[in-house]
């Protein structure tokens, strides 16, 4: 197992580099600069281009990319343009946030998505089965931003159970915490479950169509057990792999989820990154969030061998 961290570690190497690359040289094409935009209120030659030599921005784009590149490797990425903090500093404090968000709406789309996709396999062509899929395909279709203002109008403007926005500290409170991302959590988790339904299903009816499932309700085994035991077991490959994906894709995905409910985590910090021309904060945002992709395929893999052990001997 540790040979395989260390192979995917170095495969991530020239992943990252490509990564860096290009949100650079992106970011240099876009239209404005942040220097004027900081400068508005005293646009003074001497005061342009004393920013300009503060941030760099003087120096040709490849020097700028390899002092940015040598102070990352160094665990710096560099002065917010905007709020003049640093950037590791600012990722180190929205970053919790996003990932308690994530964590909890793929704690709900597993909860939601994995039995009502066994149930669905197991009844397949039931009635139930068909009221899965459409729920599912629901799920997929309703827009993340009208599902969250219907909660809000709903659960915080008529019946005043939840907060409509905002957000509190884990440390400072768990519960008021908890209650405060209920909403948002739930608005990322219902496209996820219906992902996850989908995609257990499908695993399922394969594995509940193969020999040894056929042997084990041949030999009399309770259906529980071979649905649970065996089936389910089996089927648990393809489940890890969209389960892990879709965490990568919650961390960088909430952004408008995290608009409508007034939530100060990754995705609103990038955002405000980009309207504002705050090089340094996209780059460093954008990297970590490469990195997580990287690291959660990686938790995929170790997963893959922890439920199959047969799989050591063939990576």
């Amino acid at each position: 197992m540790l040979t395989l961290i260390l192979r995917r570690t170095l495969e991530a190497i020239p992943t990252l580099i490509l990564v860096s690359i290009i949100v650079f040289g992106l970011q240099r094409m876009l239209p404005g600069d942040p220097i004027l935009t900081l400068a508005a209120e005293n646009p003074d030659p001497e005061v342009i281009a004393y920013l300009r030599e503060k941030y760099r921005l003087d120096q040709p784009i490849p020097i700028q990319y390899f002092a940015w590149v040598s102070q990352v490797l160094q665990g710096d990425f560099g002065i917010s343009i905007r709020t003049e903090l640093p950037v590791a500093e600012m990722i180190l404090q929205k970053l919790p946030i996003t990932i308690q968000l994530a964590t909890m709406a793929i704690a709900m789309a597993m909860l939601i998505g994995i039995p009502t996709g066994i149930i669905a396999a197991v009844r397949k062509n039931s009635p139930l089965d068909y009221a899965a899929n459409v729920v599912a395909l629901s799920g997929m279709s309703i827009p993340n931003f009208w599902f969250g203002i219907l909660l809000i109008m709903t659960f915080s403007v008529w019946l005043g159970w939840l907060p409509a926005s905002g957000y509190v500290p884990i440390d400072e409170s768990f519960w008021l915490s908890v209650r405060a991302m209920l909403m948002p959590a739930f608005v990322l988790a219902t496209a996820v479950s219906a992902y996850l339904m989908r995609h257990t299903r499908s695993a399922m009816l394969g594995v509940l169509s193969s020999d040894y499932v056929r042997t084990a309700r041949a030999k009399g085994l309770l259906s529980r057990s071979v649905v649970l035991k065996h089936a389910l077991r089996n089927a648990l490959m393809p489940i890890v792999t969209i389960s892990t994906l879709l965490f990568g894709e919650l961390l960088a995905g909430a952004v408008l989820t995290e608009q409508i409910f007034t939530i100060p985590g990754f995705g609103k910090l990038i955002v405000d990154a980009v309207f504002t021309r705050d090089y340094a904060v996209v780059q460093g945002v954008v990297l970590v969030t490469a990195a997580g992709f990287i690291l959660v395929n990686l938790l995929a893999d170790v997963l893959y061998i922890l439920i199959n052990p047969r799989l050591r001997h063939s990576r």
